[in-house]
C-alpha cells in the first residue's frame, strides 16, 4: 500500500504553498524509505513552481536537497540500512545502462535522468520533491550523510555543493601552475557562489569573488576568499584582463559574456552553473582568441556526490543557513528572489507534525 504523507503543495505559480496529503508509491524491493529531517530551498525550485522554466505539473510539491534518516529498506536493499543518514538530491532514477550512467554520469542519461519532482517517473506519476515528511527511493540515488554535518547544513549540498564542486574538479581547480594555486574566480556569492568558494579555497585555490559591490567581502573573506573585486567599477575589465585560470559562473541574470572571458588566462575555463531564463550573446572570437573554454555543468553524478559529501566533511564546509517553518516558505521564496538570504533557506520538517491538512 501507498504511504500518505504531509507535504508542502501548490496548485498553480501564484498560489500560496499550502499543508497537503500526497502518497509516496509502496516501497519496491529496491527502494529506501526516507524520514525527511530538512529540506532545502533552491532557486531551481521557484523557477519550476513559478512556470519560469516551463510549464509544470500542478498540484507538485518542489525540493530536491533532502536529508534525513532511512526509516524502512525493501527486500532486495544492500547498502542501505534503518537509521542511516542519507541525502537524496536533483534525481531518482536513471537507465542505469547507457554510456553514461555506467559512467557514473547519471545526470546525463541518454534515456533522460527521472528528476526528484516535476518529472514522469518509470510508473508514469509526476514526481513529487523534499518539501515533506518522507521519500521513496530507489537505493542507487541515496547518498550518506557523514557523521560530521548535520542535516540542516547538510541538505543544500545535494544541490548547490554537488553543482559546484563538480566542475571544480574537473576543471582542475586542485591542480597547482607551475608550483602556484591555480587562480579561480567565483562569480557570484549567493547559494551557489557562497559553495563555490568554499569548495574551491579547500582545493587549494587562489579565490577571488567578482561582484558587482563589495558589500560581501568580509563574508567572501570568511568564506575563503583572498579578495572580492567589484565588477561595475571603472576599468575592471581592463584591470583584470587575463588574470584568472577559472571561473565558476554561478549567477542567473543577463551578463557580458564577452568581457568576462576576457578575464581568463590562455586556456582558461569559463564554467557556467548559473541558468539566465533568457538567451546569452556571445561572440566566438571571445573563445577562439586565447584559446579559451565555456563550459556548462550540471550537478553530478552519484558517487561524485558522495565524494563531494565526503570532501565537505572532511574540509568543514557546510552550508550557511537559516531554518524556517514550513509556514514561512512563501515569505522565503520572495527573500530568495530578492537577494536577502545569506545564504540558503532550509525547511524543518519537524514543523509538519502539528500542521493541518488544508
Amino acid at each position: 500500500m501507498t504511504i500518505t504523507v504531509k507535504a508542502l503543495q501548490k496548485t498553480g505559480p501564484e498560489q500560496p504553498f499550502q499543508v497537503a496529503s500526497i502518497e509516496r508509491r509502496d516501497p519496491r524491493p529496491a527502494d529506501v524509505v526516507i524520514d525527511i529531517k530538512a529540506a532545502g530551498i533552491c532557486h531551481s525550485d521557484i523557477h519550476t513552481i513559478r512556470n519560469e522554466w516551463g510549464e509544470a505539473h500542478f498540484p507538485l510539491t518542489v525540493g530536491h536537497e533532502i536529508a534525513g534518516v532511512v526509516e524502512a529498506v525493501g527486500s532486495d536493499v544492500t547498502d542501505w540500512k534503518v537509521g542511516d543518514r542519507v541525502g537524496v538530491g536533483c534525481m531518482v532514477d536513471s537507465c542505469g545502462t547507457c554510456e553514461e550512467c555506467r559512467a557514473g554520469q547519471e545526470q546525463n542519461c541518454l534515456e533522460g535522468n527521472v528528476g526528484t519532482y516535476n518529472a514522469t517517473d518509470v510508473d508514469g506519476t509526476i514526481t513529487q520533491g523534499g518539501y515533506a515528511q518522507k521519500v521513496v527511493v530507489d537505493e542507487r540515488f541515496v547518498c550518506r550523510i557523514p557523521d560530521g554535518l548535520d542535516f540542516d547544513v547538510a541538505a543544500p549540498l545535494l544541490c548547490a555543493g554537488i553543482t559546484t564542486y563538480a566542475p571544480l574538479a574537473r576543471w582542475g581547480a586542485a591542480d597547482s601552475k607551475d608550483g602556484a594555486p591555480k587562480k579561480v574566480a567565483v562569480l557570484g556569492l549567493g547559494g551557489l557562489g557562497h559553495m563555490g568558494v568554499q569548495i574551491a579555497a579547500a582545493m587549494g585555490a587562489d579565490v577571488s569573488v567578482l561582484s558587482r559591490t563589495r558589500k560581501k567581502e568580509q563574508l567572501a573573506i570568511e568564506l575563503g576568499a583572498q579578495q572580492t573585486l567589484a565588477t561595475s567599477e571603472d576599468g575592471f575589465f581592463a584591470d583584470h584582463r587575463g588574470e584568472f585560470d577559472i571561473i565558476l559562473n554561478t549567477i542567473s541574470a543577463d551578463i557580458p559574456v564577452d568581457k568576462y572571458l576576457s578575464l581568463l588566462k590562455p586556456r582558461g575555463v569559463m564554467a557556467v552553473v548559473g541558468l539566465p531564463p533568457q538567451k546569452q550573446p556571445l561572440s566566438f572570437g571571445s573563445v577562439i582568441g586565447g584559446g579559451k573554454v565555456l563550459a556548462g555543468s550540471n550537478i553530478g553524478g552519484i558517487a561524485e556526490t558522495q565524494e563531494m559529501l565526503d570532501f565537505c566533511a572532511e574540509h568543514g564546509i557546510a552550508a550557511q543557513i537559516e531554518t524556517i517553518g514550513i509556514h514561512e516558505a512563501d515569505a522565503a521564496y520572495e527573500r530568495v528572489v530578492a537577494g536577502e538570504v545569506f545564504f540558503r533557506v532550509v525547511i524543518d520538517t519537524a514543523t509538519f507534525e502539528d500542521a493541518e491538512v488544508a
